[in-house]
């Protein structure tokens, strides 16, 4: 069987003081080797600076690697044209409210990406903008809505709308649950986890809430200096952590749980 997403010896080297979207550094990650079943959820966590955000973004194009591979569904991505797997593989950022703009309708941004990517009749892309308003639990009125007439859970919605606009087989989500309250985050954890069963969406998503990762993850993957130091079955890795830097981190969750 074919994964649905392979990453085989994949780095990062910075050659320049300044690169879009990855501050000036000497921080070098990978090699990485990774695959991603369809359907299958991978938590990405580590201490801050491990390199988590960094892997996320060149995985989705935001970065391109120095060197390696991924490939989708066996057939290897050109890390040099973003475009040819903006369909396939989507992103939500860290802070769904910041990455919302504020001057235009809700409406015109989920619709953006069918302008620029498909070849969809005006028509069309209202009709699919809409059809995906109401996948993520939001109303058809809701086109014509502004970001400050949203709430926070709603906001998340429209991010998470954002990037099932063109049909995508992977999203990427860095700390997508950070910023939203318990009830809100409660309430946007069960929405992915219904879209991924009814979608076959394979999720990638970073979080250092390791009450969410152990409840939502198939695997986990633990990072540390920009390495891969474990994978593991989630279940597995909670039970028994073996390399320290998972150790730290589970028994730091377990202590929190305790106190």
């Amino acid at each position: 069987m074919i994964p649905l997403l392979s990453i085989n010896q994949l780095t990062f080297k910075p050659t320049k003081k300044w690169e879009f979207m990855v501050p000036s550094t000497d921080f070098v990650l990978g090699p990485v080797d990774l695959t991603i079943n369809k359907g299958e959820s991978i938590a990405i966590i580590g201490q801050n600076d491990s390199g988590k955000s960094l892997l996320a973004k060149l995985i989705v194009g935001a970065v391109t690697p120095t060197s390696g591979q991924i490939s989708l569904n066996g057939q290897q991505l050109d890390p040099n044209n973003t475009k040819a797997r903006a369909s396939d593989i989507r992103m939500m950022f860290r802070q769904s409210s910041e990455s919302l703009n504020p001057g235009i309708s809700i409406g015109t941004m989920i619709e953006e990406p069918l302008r620029l990517n498909t070849q969809l009749s005006p028509e069309m892309r209202l009709e699919k903008v809409l059809k995906t308003l109401t996948l993520v639990g939001l109303m058809p009125d809701h086109y014509y809505f502004y970001k400050h007439m949203l709430s926070e859970g709603q906001q998340q919605r429209v991010a998470l709308a954002r990037a099932l606009i063109l049909d995508p087989q992977v999203i990427v989500a860095d700390e997508p649950f950070a910023a939203l309250d318990p009830s809100v985050r409660s309430q946007t954890v069960n929405l992915l986890l219904t879209l991924q069963a009814e979608l076959g969406l394979a999720f990638i998503f970073i979080s250092h809430n390791l009450g969410i990762v152990r409840h939502m993850s198939d695997r986990t993957i633990v990072m540390n200096e920009g390495q891969v130091v474990e994978v593991k079955d989630t279940q597995a890795m909670f039970a028994d952590p073996e390399h320290p830097s998972s150790q730290k981190l589970i028994n730091a969750h377990k202590a929190l749980l305790t106190y």
